[in-house]
């Protein structure tokens, strides 16, 4: 499983191209036409403008997601959307921590944290949603970290591993069985909810080409294997029937 406590300190070394491989073959890779029906959901992974080209966390070729996102998404009647939402001097901010760097890491309480640039703090433009993204029928925005004192990647579970969102209990209670998920970044956020999604007990795709990846020290491949590991489908947006 990836471990969100270290977050570039390592993070991939020794993937090798023969692993690799044997995770591209994996059957849960293989999909075939999908279509959402009731029991599905489609979870968007903070597509924020601090995530997008110019912010200040900024996931490469970020805003290509959009247009793909807003197309699947008109094939399902239930969608989440997922917000970063910080507190201004969040603990996992760089410069909360005197001498630090961004992309330097410090030990927490709850064990090592990544020391990111300030992003998406509450109430500004930047922790806001992209405007393009065209989702009426969202029912439900998940906003995580907002607490102060632990940072949050997962929709499900916060880095303590042990504080939920709530998010399974809700999608639990509307009788979702599959979640299909999109948005940024592959590799980091993406990736453990999709983990969290299947510790839930749902079935769990990430449609690959609606999601972009950070893909530092080789986090994007193993991001991928993990995910393959824990029974995540790989798939295509073309695999879904809108």
């Amino acid at each position: 499983m990836l471990d969100r406590r270290q977050i570039l300190a390592g993070l991939g070394m020794g993937l090798g191209t023969a692993a690799i491989a044997t995770v591209s073959a994996n059957p849960l890779w293989a999909a075939a036409s999908i279509k959402p029906d009731a029991a599905s959901a489609l979870l968007v992974i903070d597509v924020q403008n601090c995530f997008l080209p110019g912010g200040s966390l900024a996931v490469k070729d970020g805003d290509q997601v959009v247009p793909v996102i807003n197309r699947i998404a008109k094939g399902f009647a239930n969608v989440v959307l997922t917000q970063d939402w910080h507190t201004s001097g969040h603990v996992s901010f760089a410069t909360s921590h005197g001498g630090k760097k961004p992309f330097e890491t410090v030990d927490l309480k709850y064990g090592k944290q990544v020391l990111w640039p300030d992003h998406c703090v509450q109430g500004t433009e930047g922790a806001a949603l992209s405007k393009e993204l065209a989702i009426p029928q969202a029912a439900l925005i998940i906003r995580k970290g907002f607490n102060k004192e632990v940072d949050s990647y997962s929709a499900f579970t916060e880095a303590d591993g042990k504080t939920t969102t709530g998010l399974a209990a809700y999608l639990k209670s509307r009788k979702i069985k599959r979640l299909f998920l999109a948005g940024l970044a592959t590799d980091f956020c993406v990736a453990w909810s999709a983990l969290d999604a299947r510790k839930a007990g749902f079935e769990t795709s990430v449609i690959e080409d609606a999601c972009r990846g950070i893909d530092t020290q080789g986090s994007l491949a193993k991001a991928w294997a993990d995910m393959a590991k824990a029974g995540v489908k790989r798939i295509q947006s073309g695999d879904i029937v809108v």
